[in-house]
């Protein structure tokens, strides 16, 4: 690169700019920056994963999400755009869209309380994310609210399904689903697995669908029954959080819910392991809900009005960067264009001094 970068800045191969003064957060194999992509001049997020690490996903979630990108720009609704995956001496990086808060920190900064017709709304989304995933073959085997996004900008009311470090094809290369297996290690997040998973049975779409109940049930209650849960370990943590699992009845755990709740996790909790599960009766038992409550189909969450505001507020500081830039720019210019025509008139009277010492 020709211009020198500010300390907390990392120039990544040509077209990009790592902000180190930026985090994000971190995913499941790796931390993430916001960044620059200077060839489109866009605002950009960038996953670092280091070289050292046992056991690197980075590369493999990019060829993920590059397939489920299908070529396409814009990619499909609600699945994130990649720009780039490289390699560095220490690092791997994935350049892909820049997106706002995650659902787990919109509901924490709400005081972990969603309005009905929000967790209606986001559970619509989530599930029509979750289908275009099983569409493709993939299973996620991580579906929790941290790794739902929301959009920015004119997609701001478009969740967003992130992070597919953990995916893994449920059809073999024939087209044939994989076989049931158990055994297995448990995978994803205990909060929001399914029973299944803790029992060490391989993960199908029922998996992914009984994690999005959790999800819900968290947003309509505040809590699941089994957070908070103390273990000596993490395998004896596992096993307490199974057992509560087991024993919370699905009529317990939607108490005080819509009763359409109950029957939307009997209908995942009856789906045998290869079932291709009915998304759309899915949908219409939380559009029955509502219709109930006649509530607007509309994209206006409790949340929209904040993100609306912290967008405003990115625009002014950006803008005011921008114009101290420009500021720093023109200062620059005039004190060239001073300095030159200093130059100039010193050699004007150079030139002057010469010619008269000559005349002499």
């Amino acid at each position: 690169m020709n211009h020198i970068l500010p300390k907390d800045e990392i120039s990544i191969g040509t077209n990009y700019i790592l902000q180190l003064n930026h985090p994000l957060g971190s995913g499941s194999f790796g931390e993430i920056y916001k960044g620059k992509n200077i060839i489109l001049n866009i605002d950009i997020a960038i996953k670092c994963e280091s070289l050292h690490r046992k056991h690197q996903r980075l590369k493999y979630e990019s060829n993920v999400l590059k397939y489920l990108q299908g070529g396409k720009y814009p990619p499909p609704v609600g699945i994130p755009a990649l720009y780039d995956f490289l390699i560095s001496e220490n690092f791997n990086y994935m350049m892909m869209e820049l997106l706002g808060p995650s659902l787990e920190d919109l509901f924490e900064i709400f005081h972990n309380k969603f309005s009905l017709k929000t967790i209606l709304s986001l559970g619509d989304q989530m599930l029509c994310r979750i289908e275009f995933l099983h569409s493709r073959h993939l299973v996620h085997r991580d579906i929790k609210p941290d790794n739902f996004l929301m959009g920015l900008n004119k997609n701001k009311s478009i969740v967003h399904i992130c992070d597919f470090g953990l995916c893994k094809n449920f059809r073999d290369q024939k087209g044939k689903h994989i076989p049931f297996q158990d055994g297995k290690s448990l995978t994803g997040t205990s909060r929001y697995a399914s029973i299944h998973s803790h029992l060490g049975y391989e993960q199908s779409r029922r998996d992914d669908l009984e994690s999005l109940a959790y999800s819900l049930i968290y947003f309509s209650r505040g809590s699941l029954p089994w957070m908070g849960t103390k273990a000596q370990n993490k395998q004896e943590k596992y096993k307490k959080i199974l057992q509560i699992k087991l024993n919370s009845t699905v009529n317990v755990l939607c108490d005080k819910l819509p009763n359409e709740f109950i029957d939307f996790v009997n209908y995942i909790k009856d789906l045998a392991f290869d079932d291709r599960p009915n998304y759309l009766y899915l949908k219409s038992i939380l559009g029955n809900i509502y219709d109930k409550y006649k509530y607007n189909y509309d994209t206006i969450y409790d949340f929209t009005d904040y993100l609306t505001k912290k967008e405003n507020e990115e625009k002014e500081k950006e803008n005011k960067k921008q114009s101290e830039i420009n500021f720093l720019n023109i200062q620059n210019k005039n004190e060239k264009e001073e300095t030159k025509i200093s130059e100039n008139n010193q050699q004007e009277n150079n030139n002057f001094n010469q010619n008269d010492k000559n005349e002499q």
